[in-house]
Parts: C-alpha cells; structure tokens; sequence
C-alpha cells in the first residue's frame, strides 16, 4: 500500500512539472501587440464636459425659507383692514409641535390644581380609643375602638391629603409652547389682530338716552350691550355659530369685558395676565390687541436667544416684528 502511494505522488508531481514547462514555453512566444489594430468604427473620442457660468446654479436662486410672514392689522369691531406688517417666522409661523404643546397645557393644568384635600386618619377621629368589646368571651367578632376605618364614622384609610400636584417644564420649551400655539392660529387664520384700544363702541343713540335719564334701570342698560355685541359678532363672524371667540386685551376694557360677561356663550375677554397657553387653542379664534400679542412675544421668547454673555462676541439679534408694510 506504501508503494502504491509513492508511485501516485511522482506521477502528480511530474505531472506538475510538464504543466509547469509548458506555461513557461507559451510565455516566450507572445504576440506582438502591434497585431491588433482598432478600427475608425469602434472608435469614439472621450466626451468633454464644460462647466460655463449659466449652467452653475446661482447663489440667488438657491431656495431659501421665508424669514418673514405678512400680517394684517385691523380696526375694531369694523374688522376693516388699516395696514400690512411683517412679522418674523420665529414668532408666527413655527411647525405644528403637537407633543410641546401637550406637556405645555399639562404643566398649566397641574400647576392649576389647590391640592387642599384632607381627610382624617383613625389617629385624628375625636373619641375615646378605648377599645369597644373585650378580645375574647362575647362570642362575637372581635372589635378595636370606634375610629376604625371598617367602622362608620372612623377613620379613611389613604385617604387624600394637602400635597403639590404642580410639575415642572423647562422654560424654553414653555415659550416654544406658547409661539406654536400663536403660529397655529396663524397658519389657519384663526388669528386677528386688531389697533391698539380695543373698545366696544356703544350707539350714539344709547349713550344720548343713557344721558337723558331715559334707561334708568341697569338691567335694561346691561341687556341693550348684551344684543349689540351679540349683533357685532354675529357680523363679523366671530359668534358661537362659528365656535366663540376669545379677546384679549392689555389692559380691562370696560364694555367689552361687562358685556362678554353677559353673553359668555358667543365669546370670552380676557387680561394679558389671564391668558394661558390653553385659552390659545381652545376657542375657535383669537381677537387680539397688536400691542398685547407685541408684550406676549416679548415674554415667551427665551429660547430665541442664548442669555449667556461672552465678552468681544457677535450674539445673534432677537427676530424683529411688526415693521409695517402697507399703511
């Protein structure tokens, strides 16, 4: 078996040898590459690429987002167009954050609650705490004192006791809730913008039988406002029919506020103090003063711009807003 193995290796190695000798035999006679010759109808010159100045994109046309938005400003209650402003895109015109403005009306609503709840333990019942019945030889259950909370009259058991239900959000995301709820009703020209001072302006005609005695009685004074405003809003459109309106002013504006006051199904008036991000998103528009939607953005813009002061440093500028337009 041993001799039969040794004679198939020399077999496979002179094998190897003749194969060997004759690559090298073919290698020596190589053909000339001058044999080969290209033909003019396979030949193609390579393509030249020009680069020219109208065939660069310019640095103009490159596409840009819009850093301004137009917003009209209006007269009260005519609702007639007086001028056209631009404001910044960081303050009316910001995506659509459905998760901010959650975490937003969250923290107003449990930083809203009293948390004044209490009820008394067994320990805090007034009574005796004796216990009632011996342990042993009545024949019955056995029984503790008249404060336990299986007992009527005793004592709660975890029951609800003073605490802070408040949470806490960071204030730039606060801010960013409060710009996303304005750029909403923006994009969805739920938004109106009225001059400064806004007023409800009563009749001449009221005001003359006010003046001559002829409405003695405040109950008749209070229903004549309430029919007018009814009747303003229902011409603008801003009634309960086209989902309420809130109003929101710098400053209590008597009229206004008495006679929404007596209508609160069409609308709602509110102080720059009193509003809140959900008063934003919870009526079908929004009536504000320029002025008060000026000292809103005022506010609520920390995340804008960093406060941190380095010396010798260029800080970005704050977005501007209001510079008019059309007059």
């Amino acid at each position: 078996m041993a001799s039969k193995g040794v004679r198939g290796l020399n077999e496979a190695m002179r094998s190897l040898s003749l194969s060997s000798q004759t690559c090298r035999e073919a290698a020596s006679h190589r053909i000339p590459s001058s044999t080969f010759t290209r033909s003019m109808a396979t030949e193609a010159p390579l393509p030249t690429i020009e680069t020219t100045a109208d065939t660069t994109p310019a640095a103009g046309s490159l596409w840009r987002p819009a850093t301004t938005v137009p917003l009209t400003i209006f007269n009260f209650p005519s609702f007639e167009p007086q001028r056209l402003e631009s404001w910044s895109s960081k303050h009316l015109n910001l995506p659509l954050r459905r998760d901010i403005l959650h975490h937003a009306v969250v923290y107003e609503g449990d930083n809203t609650r009293q948390g004044t709840a209490s009820s008394k333990t067994r320990y805090e019942v007034a009574g005796s705490h004796r216990k009632m019945a011996p342990q042993k030889g009545t024949g019955r259950a056995r029984v503790g004192d008249r404060q336990s909370p299986i007992r009527r009259g005793g004592g709660k058991t975890f029951g609800p006791k003073p605490r802070d239900f408040g949470t806490k959000i960071t204030r730039k995301m606060y801010d960013l809730a409060w710009r996303t709820a304005l750029s909403y009703r923006y994009r969805r020209g739920e938004l109106v913008v009225c001059q400064d001072g806004m007023e409800l302006p009563l009749p001449d005609a009221f005001e003359a039988m006010v003046a001559r005695g002829d409405l003695p009685q405040d109950e008749l004074r209070r229903s004549f406002k309430a029919k007018w405003l009814t009747q303003v809003l229902e011409t603008n459109q801003w009634g309960r029919a086209n989902g309420r309106s809130t109003f929101i002013t710098g400053d209590r504006r008597q009229n206004l506020f008495e006679a929404l006051d007596l209508v609160p199904k069409q609308g709602r008036a509110l102080g720059l103090g009193m509003v809140d991000v959900k008063d934003l998103l919870e009526t079908g528009r929004i009536i504000i003063e320029r002025s008060a939607l000026k000292e809103m953005l005022k506010q609520h813009q920390s995340d804008l711009v960093s406060s941190v002061f380095v010396t010798n440093a260029a800080l970005p500028r704050r977005p501007q807003s209001g510079q008019i337009l059309v007059e």
